[in-house]
């Protein structure tokens, strides 16, 4: 009698271990630990960005730069971003920066055009300027700030430069008057207010007519403004 084959056993397939981002994990840990104080994260363009309530920013400032396994101590920039449509108008955005793990974090607060944001000089002392910055750019005031001035600007500057709703030609314009002897501000006047530029460039060619194509013979297109004469 025949020895019948006994049937190798079927190996399981293994599935491939799908890499974890660990900017994903901090986040997750981040919101967890949070307890409320951090509504959402997300991971974009290899940066973790968190969304905090304002009455939460300055709990999260701290909790970010005191907790060991995130020791972002060092704040890189504090800027805003204007948004007219939106009921809370502006986005104030903190860059942090962790030099113990080599990471970067951005926190977003959306803020409305009457709310005040509570200064993180307290946490971040070179916020000072930053915050004095956004105050001048934007118009969003931060309370508790030691010594909220423009900085940018000049004294008795009218209006945000920033603020997607200011004028492009701003409303004054600084001159130094010869007979005053000083510097002089007065309100904008613009001695052409419909100008034409013509960014056509004579090696492109094109279907207009430039000033010096006369030059080129009669072939050439004529002038604008003028009749082209057939030569004789």
């Amino acid at each position: 009698m025949a020895d019948t084959p006994v049937p190798e056993a079927e190996v399981p397939e293994q599935v491939p271990e799908v890499p974890v981002d660990p900017l994903e994990t901090l986040g997750e840990t981040i919101v967890a630990r949070g307890k409320g104080a951090v509504a959402g994260h997300s991971v974009r363009n290899g940066e973790l960005m968190l969304d905090v309530p304002l009455a939460s920013i300055l709990d999260v400032l701290a909790f970010l730069k005191a907790d060991q396994s995130c020791r972002f101590a060092l704040l890189v920039d504090l800027t805003a971003v204007d948004w007219p449509g939106r009921a809370k108008r502006f986005d104030v955005v903190y860059n942090l920066l962790s030099m113990y793990t080599n990471r970067r974090i951005r926190l977003k607060v959306q803020v409305g055009e009457e709310e005040m944001v509570p200064s993180a000089t307290a946490i971040h002392p070179c916020a000072n300027w930053f915050e004095r910055e956004v105050f001048d750019m934007y118009g969003i005031v931060f309370s508790g700030h030691p010594d909220l001035r423009r900085l940018l600007t000049d004294y008795g500057f009218r209006g945000h430069p920033l603020r997607k709703d200011f004028p492009l030609t701003g409303y004054n314009e600084v001159r130094y008057d010869e007979v005053q002897k000083r510097v002089v501000y007065e309100p904008v006047r613009l001695a052409q207010e419909w100008r034409a530029f013509d960014f056509l460039s004579p090696w492109e060619g094109g279907a207009m007519a430039l000033p010096g194509d006369e030059k080129a013979g009669p072939t050439a297109a004529p002038p604008t403004g003028t009749q082209h004469r057939s030569p004789s």
